[in-house]
C-alpha cells in the first residue's frame, strides 16, 4: 500500500492526462477515476442494465457499449436525470477507487479524478495537485479533442468546481496554459522528488 495518495485534478481540457503519463513513466501507480467510471458501466454490468431501464435502449450502441455522447448530452440538459445517474454511479466508483488505492504498491500513488472535489473524494487523498488553465484554454483544447459543441463544453465547465475553488484547495499546482511538454515534465520531476521526500516522513 502506498504511503501517500496524491489527488490529481483539474477542469476539462487542462492537461491532466499529460501530467499523469509523466508520473506513470516514473513508476508511480495511477488510479484513474475515469477508467473506473467506464468499468462500472461495462457491457452487461448491473449499472448499465439500470441505465437502459431508466433511459431506454437508444443509449446503448450496436456493440452493447454505453452511448456516452448521447448520455452526456441528456444529463447536461436534464438535471433530474443527472442526479439519478450520479446516485447510481458515484457509490460504485467510490468503492472501486478505494479498493484500487489500497492495492497500489508505489511509494506514493496518484488518484486522477476530474471531479475529485465535486464528488467529495478529498477524504481519500493526502494532498491535492491541480493542473490549472484558463477557461479559454479549456474550451479551445476540448473543442479540438472532442466532438462536443462549444455549448456542451461550457456546460461541462459550469458543472465543475470553479477554478478559484480548485486553486484554493490545492497543495500543489502545475500551470499548463502556455507550458511546453518539457516544462510540464520538469514540474512533474520536481513534484516526484517532493512526494518521495514526504513518504519518508510518514
Amino acid at each position: 500500500m502506498s504511503k501517500l495518495v496524491i489527488g490529481l485534478t483539474g477542469g476539462i481540457g487542462s492537461g491532466k492526462t499529460t501530467v499523469t503519463n509523466y508520473f506513470a513513466e516514473l513508476g508511480v501507480d495511477i488510479i484513474d477515476a475515469d477508467i473506473i467510471a467506464r468499468e462500472v458501466v461495462a457491457v452487461n454490468s448491473p449499472a448499465l442494465k439500470a441505465i437502459v431501464q431508466h433511459f431506454g435502449h437508444d443509449y446503448i450502441l450496436a456493440d452493447g457499449q454505453l452511448n456516452r455522447a448521447l448520455l452526456r448530452s441528456r444529463i447536461f440538459s436534464h438535471e433530474a436525470d443527472k442526479l439519478w445517474l450520479n446516485k447510481l454511479l458515484h457509490p460504485l466508483i467510490r468503492n472501486e477507487t478505494i479498493k484500487q488505492t489500497k492495492e497500489a504498491n508505489s511509494e506514493y500513488c496518484i488518484l486522477v479524478a476530474p471531479l475529485l472535489i465535486e464528488n467529495n473524494l478529498l477524504a481519500l487523498v493526502d494532498r491535492v495537485l491541480i493542473v490549472d488553465v484558463s477557461e479559454t484554454t479549456q474550451i479551445s483544447r476540448t473543442l479540438l479533442r472532442d466532438s462536443s459543441s462549444e455549448r456542451e463544453v461550457k456546460a461541462i465547465i459550469a458543472s465543475q468546481t470553479s477554478r478559484t475553488v480548485r486553486v484554493n484547495v490545492a497543495d500543489d499546482i502545475i500551470n499548463n496554459d502556455d507550458s511546453s511538454l518539457s516544462e510540464i515534465k520538469t514540474a512533474v520531476l520536481s513534484l516526484n522528488e517532493k512526494y518521495l521526500a514526504l513518504t519518508k516522513m510518514v
